[in-house]
């Protein structure tokens, strides 16, 4: 009960502009992440040696811990809206790269052989053969990646923010409000569950026959 009267007591404009801020930054990042991710999964399987420069770099970056990072990224970027996408994007971006380059990798050898006997180029044999069978993977990495991007969001906002559903938690528990504090994580699950449900219809709807491989 102490929880829906902290929620009824916050008004749903003030609930819908902390999840606003949120989602803002975390779709932001998810976002950033695609946009970096997919292109670099490509690059890194097409080229060993690229492989083999840019995975330790990136294991490095998933190994250190962006609680700890984030406020030298606030005090580096400033307190804006860019180091709070950043540290989403940090976050959600590894899944994908690894998930991607998996997928990409995994395809059957007498296929690549047999692409390679019709003297299909490169390109083409991603577009056609290693892209197509990828994409299981590529879902399975975009439905995890988007709860990581709304962990990173309040992890954003617990370094630096003045709104969202990260800075409420840490607001109301500051203030020992912790029924309030209760209603802004239950939101949040909300939303990680719709987006993460969001994805898996964006799967259905696009690539049909794949989905039972993911």
């Amino acid at each position: 009960m102490a929880i829906a009267q902290a929620t009824y007591d916050m008004g749903f404009a003030r609930w819908m502009e902390h999840l606003r801020a949120t989602l803002e930054v975390a779709l932001a990042g998810y976002v950033v992440a695609i946009a970096l991710a997919l292109p670099l999964a490509v690059a890194v399987t097409r080229s060993p040696l690229l492989s083999r420069i840019i995975m330790p770099w990136l294991v490095v970056i998933q190994s250190t811990p962006i609680v700890a990072v984030a406020p030298i990224i606030v005090v580096t970027l400033g307190a804006g809206l860019l180091p709070r996408v950043v540290i989403t994007t940090l976050i959600a971006f590894f899944p994908l790269v690894v998930s991607t380059a998996l997928g990409l990798t995994s395809v059957p050898g007498e296929l690549v052989e047999l692409s390679r006997s019709l003297r299909a180029t490169t390109t083409r044999q991603y577009w056609q053969i290693r892209l197509p069978f990828a994409v299981p993977y590529v879902f399975s990495a975009l439905k995890v990646s988007i709860t990581l991007a709304i962990v990173g969001a309040v992890v954003a906002e617990f370094v630096a923010a003045e709104k969202g559903l990260g800075y409420l938690i840490l607001y109301a528990t500051s203030s020992f409000k912790v029924p309030l504090a209760f209603a802004a994580l239950a939101l949040l699950v909300l939303c990680s569950l719709a987006l993460y449900a969001a994805v898996q219809w964006l799967h259905r709807r696009l690539f049909p026959w794949s989905e039972q491989a993911a």
